[in-house]
């Protein structure tokens, strides 16, 4: 341990550029051998962007990435594993019918002199790597028969096989328990031990004080600074992913009335919520917080009958059921925009006409001019009331911008008159006056007396619209906070903590 060799990572101006947008800005930092770089920022601060560069999903516009002190360049992400650079996604890759041998080798088994595999040698090499990397696996055993906690583990014995110089993990703990958490920052610092650079992406402050020597922050493209683990406190960190929106105060907004239009009680789905419990009243915009994988959208498709749950009822208009579709839940008055409004919320061939009527199709006509003429009438009412930009409701909704779609999903879902709508990153993706749009719909359907549940990663925006905010932390409810009473740095703390 002592005499491993200490690598290096440094990017020098490295810019990313798409049409219209500068997703990474002149980003210059450096990581040592040794160390568990911790790297922080809100949804769209430029994380994702740099690791993709880093690991050879993208080119970078200019810049210099440098790993050992030799300059390197890569066109595929085959190409970054090659000199050194490999990462560890949040989202697991093995294929559950293989062995753990045959996912860490894919690609990459032993072979005899005749062209066959050899299994014994695979085994062996397996057996050796987990040995190294203190791992207490079967080497036979099917990666689908394993928990996830030891599925996290096959994937960075996986990238050590390539002996890497450079390992990223993005949210390595985002379906871990405690416990297993606890295994894998063991062998993370082991890694570290071995001279490894490890860049590690988190939302969790937690995790920082426990796994993370130095924090890096990225904001809007650019980067912050970087700054000790031991001084990540929630204010430090909030000033540095939020800067001048931490003072921003939210406008005042009418309360909700005490009238209840919906109670959860005992709302559970195993290894996604537990024991979920809150009333939303008539024209409250409720917010949820937590960082990712804390079980946000799970629950909303839970609500909405989208995704089964094992336990858990809800009351509504005076009934009380157990959500089991989304039919169910839209006779009910209940209405989801869900986070991938492209693929889940809209049909992107099909025109802003047919869209906005796709939750409330017209009962068959005779004939079919009948129908086209009552759907555009539906249509150019909500383009009109909700300001849509669009030449036609004829042209296909692809045709959209991002804040134009959302609007079309929305205006699908009060095509059906519900008394609760269900939101779920509203303002992902969309340019600044497409959220101030947004917001100004939600706070005008509240004042119509339509509740709003909202799910957002962007904590600043929901203490700006919200009239009262959960905090879900790991599936459980962790709190609330009332906006007027609080600050971003309370809600951040509560979040990451």
């Amino acid at each position: 341990m002592m005499n491993a060799p200490l690598h290096a990572l440094e990017t020098v101006a490295l810019r990313k550029e798409y049409p219209g947008t500068v997703a990474l800005r002149d980003v210059s930092l450096r990581c040592e051998g040794g160390e568990i770089r911790a790297l922080l920022g809100k949804n769209g601060a430029g994380k994702s962007t740099l690791v993709r560069l880093l690991g050879g999903a993208v080119e970078p516009t200019s810049g210099a990435i440098l790993v050992d002190g030799n300059r390197v360049r890569f066109r595929s992400p085959a190409e970054a594993i090659r000199k050194g650079i490999v990462t560890v996604h949040q989202e697991l890759s093995l294929i559950p019918g293989l062995t753990v041998a045959e996912n860490i080798f894919l690609g990459r088994l032993p072979r005899r002199r005749a062209g066959l595999i050899d299994w014994r040698a695979a085994c062996s090499m397996a057996e050796a790597l987990l040995e190294e990397l203190g791992l207490a696996l079967d080497v036979r055993a099917p990666a689908g028969r394993l928990g996830v906690a030891q599925q996290q583990m096959i994937e960075i014995a996986k990238a050590m096989s390539h002996a890497p110089s450079v390992l990223m993990l993005d949210e390595p703990t985002s379906a871990l328990a405690h416990r297993e958490a606890d295994r894998l920052f063991t062998l993370l610092k082991r890694l570290a031990a071995k001279g490894v650079v490890l860049l590690y992406i988190t939302h969790r402050l937690e995790e920082i004080h426990r796994i993370a020597d130095a924090v890096t922050v990225l904001r809007n493209g650019a980067l912050v600074g970087t700054i000790p683990a031991g001084e990540a406190n929630p204010a430090a960190i909030v000033g540095m992913m939020f800067g001048e929106a931490v003072g921003k105060e939210r406008p005042p907004a009418p309360p909700p009335s005490g009238t209840p239009v919906m109670e959860v009680r005992g709302f559970t789905r195993k290894k996604s919520y537990s024991d979920i419990s809150f009333t939303l009243h008539r024209g409250e915009v409720l917010g949820i917080a937590g960082v990712l994988g804390a079980g946000r959208t799970e629950l909303l498709r839970g609500l909405f009958g989208a995704d089964p749950h094992e336990a858990g009822l809800v009351t509504i208009g005076g009934k009380t059921v157990f959500p089991s579709s989304p039919s169910q839940m839209k006779k009910l008055g209940v209405a989801l925009a869900p986070e991938d409004r492209k693929a889940e919320g809209l049909i992107q061939i099909l025109s802003t006409r047919v869209n906005i009527n796709l939750a409330d199709f017209w009962p068959p006509s005779l004939h079919w001019i009948t129908t086209a003429r009552r759907e555009r009438e539906v249509a150019t009412r909500y383009v009109r009331g909700m300001d849509i930009a669009v030449q036609s409701v004829d042209s296909p909704v692809s045709d959209l911008s991002g804040g134009n779609q959302q609007k079309v999903v929305i205006a699908k879902w009060l095509n059906t008159g519900p008394c609760v709508l269900l939101l779920d990153e509203p303002t992902r993706g969309i340019d600044i006056q497409a959220k101030r749009q947004v917001f100004d719909i939600v706070r005008e359907l509240s004042s119509r007396g339509i509740s709003s549940i909202v799910v957002s990663s962007e904590l600043e925006e929901l203490m700006e619209i919200c009239h009262r905010i959960l905090i879900l932390k790991k599936g459980k409810l962790a709190g609330e906070l009332l906006p007027h009473d609080a600050t971003l740095e309370n809600l951040v703390g509560i979040c990451m903590e």
